[in-house]
This record gives structure tokens, C-alpha cells and sequence, in this order.
């Protein structure tokens, strides 16, 4: 009975043993010379309580008393944040050589295809080909002017958005989340498989589902992101099981594209991105580190970053819009001013005629910043502001701390697209301490496609529609939701036909 009463109580306690002693082994195992770290560490979940649902308010609140550098505590895990737009430009810019690896971190390692992938591999060679490839193929796809460019299917989307909004003559208050993310997503198809899709496609209407699957997963892997081992658990792997089903399903759907492409590919005449990546991958010298595996995962990766970041900023900038109608009307009569009574949407070459317009657009991304912090990592051991940091160390340049710092910002909270504009009423066009994209050798690499994107659907959906909050409706809320990405709520708004 003893033995047994023993045994009992050898298994109870065995994992909290294991615990402890862990905890100890990691704690004793710390670096020495790391920037200094916040107080209320607990042990196993470090800071996580005090970060909260808002971790980059927090982060940015630490800067007053810890300054621009400091550690924190993920789960088990020291990470070093980075501050400000000094201490994020001289790490990510000045120190480019050391700081544009990324983290080892699962779920990130998952989505990018263990490095087959751009957003989250490591700084290597073949990172830096297939980057290379990817960029010279998105540029000669979106940003040459004149007909069969991007442009022209950009205008074609806004045009079909404006259409679709036209046709919803329900007069009650909408929200038009979902029309925004077709929009943007059809935009991502025309480029990659060289055709748009019916909003009402089967095709179409499947993949944008897996997408939004896949994304709603990525939101809810916070947990398994800190705590790695969670997903060798059953119960609580789930997230982890959905997200490899919502790319092997998004993959199935690419991979079938690629072979239509390939049975009627000319390669003097490439049609798409697909068709671009596959001539490259039939003329470069043989190479381990661009195959058609890479191909696959490239075009995840455009529609996994590509739609969401851009919808959702479009969605904060009608939610400012409707709390803010006098810059709004602003927006609308430069638009009119230069556009006149056309009914068509705008061209980018309308761009530099619309300072206001750009300087909103502009205004929307340092305010509510889609990604507020983007995970780095040192390639090597690294010494930096007087510290040391270990290779692989997860390094967090804090962008809200940059697009919300009282010295470049005053009043950052207040909504102001004169911040972007000089005495002349010209655009600014590289203020500093505005870093929308990040900055460095892992600056977004579709900036320029994004940029195109905001402009024609922003102006063209206030060059034809006047968006109101419904009458007496208090006033929607301007904290995002943070998950992988940081996102308005949802807001139902009425929306008229100029």
C-alpha cells in the first residue's frame, strides 16, 4: 500500500519536478550581458501576463523606463526589443549584416515551409535567390506602366468593387469586410494565375475560405508560437493540425495552376507570376536554392501577407473616414478637383495631383500600424548598443513605438494627414520615424504592389461613395484586435452613391 501511495505520488509530481527544474536550467543558462529586462517576470510564462492582449502598447510603455533597447521574458525565452526610430534603423539598416535573419520559431517555420518559402526563412543564399527571382518578377509584373500591367488589373478590381457596392442597394448599415478581402485577393490572382475570378466562382470562393481559415488559425497560434511543445499535445494541437490541412488545401490549388501553366507555357511571352517563376526556373545556372517547391510556397506566402495586410487597411482607413467625415470630404473634393465628373476610378498617374489623398493613405499606416512587430534574429552572435546578443535570438523591432513617438509625432493618437505634407502642400516622401513596411534587407517585398493597391482602391472608393456611421450610433471603437496581424473591428457604416 505504501509502494503504491509512493508511486502515486511520484507521478503527480514528476511534471511539476521536470518544471521547476527546467525553469531553473533555462534561468541559470542566461546570458549575462542582455539589455536590462522589466520586473514581474514569472517563472515558465515570463512576461506574458503583463504584455496582455496588446503587447506592442505595452512594449511601448516599457520604453519610458527601460529605454529603447531592452529583454523581455516569451514564455521561456529571452527576446530583445527594439524601440524607436533610431534603435530600430541603426539595428535593421546600419547593422543589416546581424540582424536580418529570423527566429526559430514553429508556426512561423510552418507557414514559410521550413525555409522553402521568403517572409520567414533565414538570411541565407538561398534566401537572397529566390527574394531576388520573386522581386524581379513581381517589378516586371506590377510596376511597368501601360496596358497588361498591374495597374490595369488593379483598376479593374477597384472598378468591379465599386460596381458590387452599387449593386448592394440594401439601405441598412453593412459592413463590407468581406468585399474589401475578395477585392484585394482577386488582385493577388490576376497577378499569380493571370485571370480574376466571379465573386461568386466556386474556385474562388473555396480558396479565399482557406485563406481566411489559414488566417484565422495564424491569429489563434499565440500560445503554440511561446510554448512550441503545445502542439505535440493532443487537445490542444489542434491549431496546429488546421493550419497544415489549410495549406495542404491552398498548395493542392497552386500546384494544380502551375500545371496548366507549364502545358502552355511560352516562354517568350510570360503571362503571370507563375509563368515568370517558371522560365526563371528552366534558364538559371542549377541551383539547390530555387526549385518548384519554392515556387509553391512563394505564391502562399503573397496570398497569406498580400490580402490581409491590405484589406485591413483599408478597413482602418474607413473606419477614420467615418469617425473624422471632415477629412473625408477633404479627400473627396481633391478627388473632384482633379478627376472632375469622370465616373471612372483613378490612375496612378494621378498619384502626384492628389497630395491630400496620399498624405490620408499615409496617415491610415503610421496610425494603425498592420504589423506592429516583425520578429528578427540575429545571424551570429552580436554585440550591439553594448550588449550581447546570441545568434538566433529573437529580436522585436517595435514599429508602433516608431509610428507613435511624440518626437516625430505630435499628438500621435489625433488623425492628421497633414503630418505628411510640407509647407508647399507636397507629400513627404520618406518622413522618418514612418516604417509601414518595415525597413532594411526584410523590407515587404510586394511595397511598391501594396502601395498601387491603397491608392486606386482607397480614392476610388470615396471618389464614388460617402461612408456615415448610421444615425445615432455611438462611435466604433479604434482599438485593433491583435493577433497575427492587427485589425479594426468590425464596423457597419451606411454607404451612399456620390
Amino acid at each position: 500500500m505504501f509502494a503504491a501511495l509512493l508511486a502515486e505520488v511520484s507521478i503527480q509530481t514528476t511534471p511539476l519536478f521536470l518544471i521547476v527544474f527546467l525553469t531553473l536550467l533555462v534561468f541559470f543558462k542566461r546570458r549575462k550581458n542582455l539589455p536590462p529586462s522589466p520586473s514581474g517576470s514569472w517563472p515558465v510564462v515570463g512576461h506574458l501576463l503583463s504584455l496582455g492582449r496588446a503587447p506592442h502598447l505595452k512594449l511601448t510603455e516599457w520604453r519610458k523606463q527601460y529605454g529603447d533597447v531592452y529583454t523581455v521574458r516569451m514564455g521561456m525565452e529571452d527576446v530583445v526589443v527594439l524601440n524607436g526610430y533610431r534603435a530600430i534603423k541603426e539595428a535593421l539598416v546600419d547593422y543589416k549584416d546581424a540582424f536580418s535573419s529570423r527566429p526559430n520559431v514553429h508556426v512561423q517555420n510552418l507557414i514559410s515551409g521550413f525555409g522553402n518559402g521568403i517572409g520567414f526563412s533565414k538570411f541565407n543564399q538561398a534566401y537572397k535567390e529566390k527574394r531576388k527571382f520573386a522581386y524581379s518578377a513581381l517589378r516586371n509584373l506590377g510596376m511597368r506602366m501601360g496596358p497588361g500591367s498591374m495597374e490595369e488589373n488593379i483598376r479593374d478590381e477597384a472598378r468591379q468593387l465599386c460596381l458590387k457596392l452599387s449593386e448592394q442597394r440594401d439601405p441598412h448599415p453593412r459592413d463590407i469586410t468581406d468585399n474589401l478581402t475578395v477585392s484585394v485577393a482577386n488582385i493577388i490572382c490576376s497577378m499569380v494565375f493571370g485571370k480574376r475570378y466571379d465573386y461568386d466562382d466556386f474556385e474562388f470562393v473555396e480558396l479565399t475560405k482557406t485563406v481566411n481559415k489559414l488566417l484565422a488559425q495564424l491569429n489563434s497560434s499565440q500560445p503554440m508560437i511561446v510554448f512550441p511543445f503545445l502542439r505535440f499535445i493532443p487537445g490542444v494541437n489542434s491549431t496546429n493540425r488546421i493550419l497544415t490541412e489549410c495549406i495542404n488545401e491552398v498548395h493542392a490549388f497552386i500546384r494544380q495552376e502551375i500545371t496548366k501553366h507549364r502545358e502552355t507555357l511560352d516562354n517568350e511571352n510570360p503571362r503571370d507570376f507563375i509563368d515568370l517563376l517558371l522560365t526563371e526556373l528552366q534558364t538559371q545556372e542549377k541551383t539547390n536554392c530555387f526549385t518548384e517547391e519554392n515556387i509553391v510556397w512563394i505564391i502562399q506566402g503573397l496570398f497569406a501577407a498580400g490580402v490581409d495586410t491590405t484589406a485591413n487597411t483599408l478597413r482602418w482607413g474607413l473606419l477614420y473616414m467615418v469617425l473624422c467625415p471632415e477629412e473625408q470630404q477633404k479627400v473627396q473634393a481633391e478627388l473632384d478637383s482633379v478627376l472632375g465628373t469622370d465616373h471612372d476610378v483613378p490612375t496612378p498617374a494621378h498619384r502626384s495631383q492628389l497630395p491630400y489623398t496620399e498624405a490620408t493613405i499615409m496617415e491610415i499606416q503610421r496610425i494603425r500600424a498592420i504589423v506592429p512587430v516583425t520578429p528578427h534574429a540575429p545571424n551570429e552572435d552580436t554585440t550591439f548598443r553594448g550588449y550581447d546578443i546570441p545568434a538566433g535570438t529573437q529580436v522585436l523591432p517595435n514599429l508602433w513605438s516608431a509610428n507613435m513617438d511624440p518626437e516625430f509625432w505630435p499628438d500621435p493618437e489625433k488623425f492628421d494627414p497633414r503630418r505628411f505634407l510640407d509647407s508647399d502642400g507636397k507629400v513627404v516622401t520618406r518622413p522618418e520615424s514612418f516604417m509601414p513596411f518595415s525597413t532594411g534587407r526584410r523590407v515587404c517585398l510586394g511595397e511598391q504592389l501594396a502601395k498601387m493597391e491603397l491608392f486606386l482602391l482607397f480614392s476610388s472608393l470615396l471618389k464614388h461613395f460617402t461612408l456615415k456611421l448610421p444615425e445615432g450610433a455611438a462611435a466604433p471603437s479604434t482599438d485593433g484586435i491583435m493577433g497575427f496581424f492587427y485589425v479594426p473591428p468590425k464596423v457597419n457604416m451606411c454607404i451612399t452613391k456620390r
